[in-house]
């Protein structure tokens, strides 16, 4: 493994993984960093790894040019963080998801295959998320085993990406790996997600809107801690093999809130609770006893540690806010 590969590269989880990779491998690999720049994406993510990566703007859901990018930087692993990610958008526009999530991973990995071959060694992981397997209750953890059941378009996706790229590794027997990981938080994330959203909120003293009651539980993992997670399965990860990756750090989200308001020194008056989202799940958590005793991996950061080190960078970042 030489050359790789990572689309969505310029956005929060993606450009976490390429920083990381830099710090820990220095010149070992050539990073080529693939990004469509929508909205989501940011350039100056990037900016700890600068003169360290090659960037192309590319689309997954050109076939052409994936095969093109392929073949032109001789690449022998795919990292696959490309994606829609936000639930809101995706009650609001869900056939942009299907698009982008579903047929950008597969003209991805048709491109590896028709490049590669069948039967080719070369890496593929496709980065996914826990809410591919539904809505837990008061008890249980999802596990590699968990069923699918997906309510919501952007969780029906990547349910579906993840079942192409099984097949792939099943009919084409190609090396793909999938990851299943909890909430992410820290440095880089659009404004548009829970913490750097309820930060910017209350930086102005704006209502803060909480869905319902703000009940819902969400496990939370720092996102270097998955950036290790994701490098541990690219260079040990068994071909077909699903890994949950999670934190062992359950929230109700107005905990969440209340944290924010607490440590930027705000009254919790400026919680508002308005109407429940269509199709909200109540609860997920990650058992990811798998990835621990397979690789011996778990996560560093305490959710109390990582949510004072993310309210804190985004403060010195505010440009992050302001968009």
């Amino acid at each position: 493994m030489k050359n790789i590969l990572i689309t969505g590269g310029a956005g929060f989880i993606g450009s976490n993984f390429v920083n990381l990779m830099v710090r820990k491998y220095g010149d070992k690999y050539t990073y080529v960093v693939y990004d469509k720049l929508t909205y989501a994406a940011n350039m100056e993510n990037l900016k700890p790894s600068e003169g360290k990566y090659i960037f192309v703007k590319g689309d997954i859901c050109d076939l052409e040019q994936n095969i093109e990018t392929l073949k032109k930087y001789n690449i022998d692993a795919v990292v696959h963080f490309a994606a829609e990610s936000h639930v809101d958008n995706s009650i609001k526009r869900p056939l942009t998801f299907t698009e982008t999530n579903v047929l950008g991973t597969h003209a991805l990995l048709e491109a590896c295959k028709q490049v590669w071959g069948e039967g080719s060694e070369n890496k593929f992981v496709h980065v996914s998320t826990d809410e591919v397997f539904g809505s837990l209750g008061d008890e249980g953890y999802f596990s590699e085993t968990s069923p699918i059941k997906s309510n919501s378009p952007y969780s029906a996706s990547k349910a579906s990406s993840d079942l192409i790229a099984f097949a792939y590794a099943e009919t084409f027997k190609m090396n793909v790996s999938v990851t299943n990981c909890s909430n992410n938080y820290g440095p880089n994330q659009h404004h548009e997600k829970l913490i750097p959203h309820m930060i910017s909120l209350a930086v102005q003293d704006k209502p803060l809107t909480v869905y319902g009651e703000g009940l819902n539980i969400r496990d939370w993992l720092f996102v270097d801690d998955h950036c290790e997670a994701i490098d541990i399965v690219l260079h040990k990860g068994r071909k077909g093999e699903r890994y949950c990756i999670g934190g062992h750090n359950e929230k109700r989200n107005i905990e969440i809130v209340k944290l924010i308001l607490e440590r930027l020194g705000k009254p919790e008056t400026l919680i508002q609770h308005v109407e429940d989202r269509k199709g909200h799940d109540f609860r997920y958590a990650i058992d990811p006893s798998k990835t621990r005793e397979e690789f011996g991996w778990e996560p560093h950061t305490m959710f109390k540690d990582g949510i004072v080190k993310t309210i804190d960078w985004y403060l010195e970042h505010p440009e992050y806010l302001d968009k």
